[in-house]
């Protein structure tokens, strides 16, 4: 190789420093040396211009000249090899031509001389650095021994000095600094002075002998300096003081030129501009103060407040002056920081908030007085509508003089946003609030925080135009309006703060005054404008999301109130109505108009979203109102012109367009939210546009947009309520949603997450669900209700291919069954990446959990029927211990006798002095009131003392009679009498269902381990069924619907039946005599389903949604009642993205079976038909309260849906929260049985 020259040495560094002075911006801010050389080393990547640099383009010479010719034949040799036969990709050329060039003699040797050259170059650079930095340092020190040899003491030499070395601040130094700040230096050796007295550190300042004398010169020089560079680092604990006093000094002078409030601000004055410097300085270190003075003593940082409080408190002596008002210091604090960041930052710690509050009450009290002084004035000049021709006035000053010129009255408006975000700010506190009532002058009484939200809330009403401030970009942000609903959005999510200012019935009729003057066809307030209106609204709407706020606003402060239809939500919603049909006619033709009819429905929204809300305005039929708009919204779309391309239409056409579109997503949005509730997503069914519904939710979905603003949690609780209705489970599918988990889950599972990190192998055998897999599996769990799982699968066989191609992804519920679960093929295996951990999947995603030990707990899961007691279930995972799984495998009948129970079945119940009461009860016909209480009256008191007794023989009496008696009154006849007269021979020819045959075989199996039925109880209760159907259809309607589960009788097994088929120890005749009376009660229509499936007795469009009762009228109170009285409960349902009323649906569905023994479906089937069908809610919110941190723990885990889906209500009795169910009957029955007797009603 070429030698390397002194001129080659010469470019190269002139190469380097081109090269650094280019990158030295991103070196000198890298925080480490590492993080600096990261930096080279990717320089290609992040700087455009990395070609360009000469350094570069040298390396690049360099190396085409060295190996180019070598690089050429590589790949000649690639080429060639290619051409032979041997396939090879481009990628793959690159690779072995670039392996063989670094392994090549040639490159190594390039490589060993490019590093010795650029060692010599980089120590000569290195070289010549030290040296000029060497006589730089002593230049340095020439001079300054100079400057400082007749001021240093004989013990003070420069080595020693912390401007140099930072070891102790000379007093020599200060004298030095002293003399340049006398006020007769020049202005430039005043000026570097400071600048020097900068680079000190602070500490030694602070214990120099002369600080008082410097604070002294500083007070001077700060009259006349510019300060914009002066550091406010260098304020730490030292001068802040000094500028303190020098404000105070200078505003209390009647030398200097203070300004009148009259006369106005002009800041572009030379003493205006050094003023608002000082005291833009002083206000920077307000702001930086907290985050340091924590470091210093307490005495420290008191100082700072008491000081700061007592500027800012400074009035000027008035009696020289007649009628001219003198601006205040905090006039500049609130022109420099209007938004009184300061004060927000020192109330943020408790640290510095005690000693701001303590000071506040005991000496600067005056600070809170002036602040409300200022909203009343501001409010009072808003009334008298004087802020609008104070507006016009400014904008003529601006456009005549184009100076920044602040008027008397944009002063006053500056310093009441100053005051108003200084107010906000202190109500948030608990402490702050103590500080009320407060004494204002010239006002009678005392001004509380109500009368203070009160007034906040006026100002919106009465809010003008926004003066314009230094920008007119934020003239929006700085409106009255704007600012007090920032001020109230921050105190409504301040739960004690809302509690104690917002959550009264003042604050409340003030926020819906105006609205209900706009009802009554006169004005809302002066200047109550549509944007105010907005505002109001985002206020309710945070209100309504809290559940104190909801309260008030349904039920007002008293709720015992007999005014009900006056409360705050009434109001809302008739407000919200009227603009929905048009009703008013104030703002037609409003531009703005669509925007305060969405602001509004957002309250409602909030409201009907809960379920005490949507019992509250669901007479309103909002529901009805928002479909039509929606609908005439959707034909406003539809109509809209397509743009030419150069017209002058476009760009108008276009903003229409978006505005209706995302007015017309607004109003869907809004019908998708009653889905959130049982009896809503009735309601939205009844709509029709629950398909719309559907498809907007899942486009949400798909862009990972929230739920809803005021919405904590996802798309969950909205998904399984939906899904727990045939025709929710349809609108899911059509929408793409159920494809979209599918695949998601599918991904999952087969191919893996990249963002998942392998720390460790898994174990054998797998888990039963992979936490890469557990939120797919999860939101598959969540759709699984019956209704809506025979409506995806019903009449559809499963593919059963012969093939399957490793890209062939699954993309319904069908699919999944098929690839995941029914693995009967060796084509099915083979298509599976991961086949032990897909297939245990899908095994536990219908019943639960792995391959030899999962199947095995299925199969046993499915074959054995019965409570936590009846029924021994083998276990999951494998025991650590020499026979890691002792349970026999079970894969042919009969079961194994291990995974049944040895309880007592079926033993005779000996004769009770007090069943003996109740039995005599049933006998004696009194008046038909008092039988009935004294009936339930002595059950109750059975239930509690001795529920055993009710079972068996004594149960069949019990019922019998009671029913018997109770259809002999007419006023406890919900439904009329029915004719029957078919015999067995009739129905004996009529087929059931393969669903009904299942669980006729289930039901006689589970009854002989119980000792209840004998041999021919299929036939019997085969015979049963028959006759319910038959008599069931008596009373059907005929209708016309594309949903399966309408389309002929009940698709499910009737759990009830054969519940009362063995409570009747199998007497068919007897069960369908009881069936026949009990048909005739209101509390067959919620324990026994079958009885209301396309029932002529319920509004048609009930019937034509598929949805049934118990779902639209127990689960909702389920729901209800579970919020009100297990409140972490409720919220631990919400968390993990599950509705409770889905899972109370499969229980009642199923009359508990496999979740209770005998005997407690046996006492729920007895209590409900005592008691009456609300003994239905009461039992599962007790159930609920019995697993409380069973389910709280399950949350922990995230997999509630699993625990209560698969797992036995262990250790429930219905006889031990009989107390507790009597206390929800006193507080809840008048409503509950209420809405349970209007299912029949057209609107409910």
């Amino acid at each position: 190789m070429a030698s390397f020259s002194s001129e080659d040495q010469a470019m190269l560094q002139a190469m380097l420093r081109q090269l650094f002075q280019s990158v030295k911006e991103k070196i000198t801010g890298a925080p480490s040396l590492e993080c600096a050389e990261e930096i080279l080393l990717h320089l290609e990547e992040t700087d455009e211009n990395f070609h360009n640099y000469e350094f570069v383009k040298y390396l690049r010479q360099h190396i085409g000249n060295t190996l180019g010719s070598m690089i050429e034949e590589e790949m000649e040799k690639c080429t060639s090899d290619q051409n032979q036969g041997e396939e090879c990709g481009y990628d793959t050329v690159v690779q072995q031509v670039t392996k063989r060039t670094q392994e090549s003699k040639e490159y190594k040797e390039m490589m060993h001389y490019l590093k010795n050259i650029m060692i010599a170059v980089v120590e000569s650079m290195i070289n010549k650095f030290e040296e000029e930095e060497t006589r730089n340092q002593e230049r340095q020190k020439k001079i300054q021994k100079e400057k400082s040899r007749s001021y240093c003491t004989d013990n003070c030499s420069d080595s020693d000095s912390s401007f140099n070395q930072s070891y102790k601040f000379c007093q020599g130094k200060l004298q030095l600094i002293l003399d340049q700040l006398d006020p007769g230096q020049p202005k430039e050796v005043r000026y570097e002075a400071l600048q020097t007295l900068c680079s000190a550190p602070p500490s030694d300042v602070l214990n120099c002998e002369k600080l008082g004398l410097l604070c002294e010169k500083l007070t001077v020089s700060l009259s006349d300096l510019i300060l914009c560079k002066f550091s406010v680092s260098f304020l730490l604990g030292m001068f802040m003081k000094t500028l303190k006093n020098y404000l105070e000094s200078y505003f209390l002078s009647r030398e200097n030129h203070i300004p009148t409030l009259s006369a106005g601000v002009d800041i572009t004055n030379p003493n205006m501009t050094r003023l608002l410097k000082k005291v833009r300085l002083l206000n920077e270190y307000q702001k930086e103060a907290p985050s340091f003075w924590i470091r210093h003593p307490e005495k420290y940082m008191e100082e700072i407040v008491e000081s700061t409080l007592s500027l800012l408190t400074v009035k000027h002596d008035q009696s020289h002056v007649v009628s001219q008002k003198i601006l205040d210091p905090i006039y500049f604090f609130a022109l420099v920081d209007t938004k009184a960041v300061w004060f927000k930052k020192w109330m943020h710690a408790h640290y510095s908030r005690t000693t701001v509050l303590r000071l506040l009450e005991k000496k600067y009290k005056s600070l809170i007085t002036t602040a409300i002084q200022q909203c009343v004035q501001c409010f009072e000049l808003c009334k008298t509508r004087k802020a609008e021709e104070t507006l016009g006035h400014s904008k003529h000053c601006r456009k005549k003089q184009k100076t920044f010129y602040y008027l008397g009255q944009e002063l006053q408006y500056i310093y009441f946003i100053h005051s108003l975000c200084l107010l906000g700010r202190l109500l948030i506190y608990k402490q702050g609030r103590k500080l009320f009532p407060i004494k204002l002058k010239n006002k009678k009484g005392l001004v509380s925080l109500v009368d203070l939200i009160v007034l906040f809330t006026q100002l919106i009403y009465y809010s003008p135009s926004c003066p314009k401030m230094t920008s007119a970009t934020h003239a929006e942000n700085y409106s009255p309006a704007s600012m007090v609903t920032e001020v109230l959005w921050i105190l409504c999510d301040q739960k004690e703060c809302a509690v104690e200012c917002l959550y009264n019935n003042i604050v409340i009729e003030t926020l819906l005054q105006p609205i209900h003057n706009l009802m009554k066809g006169t004005e809302a307030s002066p200047n109550c404008s549509e944007t105010a209106l907005i505002h109001i609204a985002g206020i309710l709407a945070r209100i309504a999301s809290v559940e104190e706020g909801l309260i008030l606003l349904l039920y007002g402060a008293n709720m015992n109130s007999s005014q009900e239809s006056s409360t705050g939500a009434h109001i809302i919603a008739q407000f919200s109505k009227k603009l929905l049909d048009e009703d008013i006619s104030i703002f037609s033709g409003s531009q703005m108009l669509p925007v305060v009819k969405g602001a509004f429905i957002s309250v409602c929204r909030q409201i009907y979203s809960t379920c005490e809300g949507l019992q509250v305005l669901i007479t309103y039929n909002l529901h009805e109102s928002i479909t039509k708009a929606w609908k005439k919204t959707s034909l406003l779309s539809e109509r809209i012109p397509t743009p030419v391309e150069g017209s002058d239409s476009v760009s108008s056409v276009s903003q229409e367009s978006q505005n209706i579109m995302a007015w017309e997503d607004n109003l869907l949005d809004d019908l998708l939210h009653f889905a959130a509730t049982p009896k809503g997503l009735l309601l939205l069914q009844r709509t029709g546009a629950i398909n719309e519904c559907m498809t907007f939710m899942f486009n949400r979905y798909a862009k990972k947009l929230q739920v809803s603003r005021h919405k904590k949690f996802g798309y969950g609780v909205l998904v399984t309520q939906v899904a727990s209705t045939a025709a929710g489970g349809v609108a899911l599918k059509k929408s793409g949603f159920i494809n979209e988990l599918i695949t998601e889950l599918w991904s999952n599972l087969e191919y893996g997450r990249d963002d998942v990190r392998v720390t460790h192998p898994r174990t054998t055998p797998v888990d039963p669900i992979d936490r890469s897999c557990q939120k797919s599996f999860l939101a598959l769990v969540n759709l699984l209700s019956y209704p809506a799982i025979y409506e995806l699968i019903k009449n559809q066989d499963l593919p059963n291919k012969t093939e399957y191609s490793l890209r062939e992804v699954p993309t319904c519920v069908i699919d999944i069954i098929d690839r995941l679960i029914i693995l009967n093929s060796e084509a099915k295996i083979r298509s599976l990446f991961n086949y032990e951990q897909s297939h245990i999947f899908g095994l536990r995603d219908f019943i639960i959990d792995g391959l030899s030990v999962e199947r095995n707990h299925v199969l046993v899961r499915i074959n054995l029927v019965g409570g936590p007691l009846e029924r021994i279930l083998p276990p999951r995972i494998l025991e650590k211990s020499d026979n890691p799984y002792p349970w026999p495998m079970f894969s042919s009948y009969p079961l194994p006798n291990c995974y049944l129970s040895d309880i007592t079945r079926n033993a005779g119940i000996k004769q009770d002095n007090d069943l003996g009461k109740l039995l005599l009860c049933l006998k004696i016909s009194d008046k038909q009131t008092e039988w009935i209480v004294n009936c339930r009256r002595q059950f109750c008191k059975m239930m509690k003392t001795k529920p055993d007794i009710i079972s068996g023989e004594a149960l069949v009496e019990l019922l019998e009679k009671f029913v018997l008696h109770l259809t002999e009154s007419p006023s406890e006849c919900y439904f009329p009498s029915v004719e029957y007269t078919a015999t067995d021979a009739n129905v004996k020819n009529e087929s059931l269902s393969s669903v009904q045959q299942l669980g006729i075989k289930m039901t006689v199996r589970y009854g002989k381990f119980l000792n209840l039925l004998k041999d021919g109880a299929e036939n019997d209760l085969t015979l049963v069924l028959k006759h319910c159907e038959r008599f069931l259809k008596q009373q059907q309607t005929s209708i016309k619907s594309s949903l399966l589960c309408l389309q002929g009788n009940y698709t499910g097994h009737d759990w009830f039946v054969s519940s009362l088929f063995m409570i009747m120890l199998g007497d068919k005749e007897k069960t369908f005599q009881f069936l026949r009376q009990f048909s005739r009660l209101l509390t067959s229509a919620f324990l026994w389903l079958p009885r209301l499936h396309i029932s002529s007795y319920l509004p048609i469009d009930t019937v034509d949604s598929g949805i049934h009762p118990v779902y639209f009228c127990s689960t909702h109170y389920i729901e209800m009642l579970l919020k009100a009285e297990l409140p972490l409960v409720f919220s631990a349902f919400h968390m993990s993205g599950f509705a409770p009323s889905q899972i109370c649906l499969q229980w009642i569905t199923q009359c508990f079976w496999n979740y209770l023994d005998w005997i407690e479906i046996c006492h729920y089937i007895a209590t409900c038909v005592f008691l009456g069908p609300d003994y239905q809610v009461y039992i599962c919110i007790a159930i609920f309260k019995h697993l409380q941190q069973d389910i709280l723990q399950h949350t922990q885990t995230q997999d509630l849906q699993v625990f209560l889906k698969e797992e036995a209500l262990h250790g429930f009795r219905v006889s031990e929260y009989f107390e507790y169910m009597e206390i929800l009957e006193q507080n809840y029955r008048t409503v509950l049985l209420r809405d349970m007797r209007n299912i029949r009603l057209q609107s409910t």
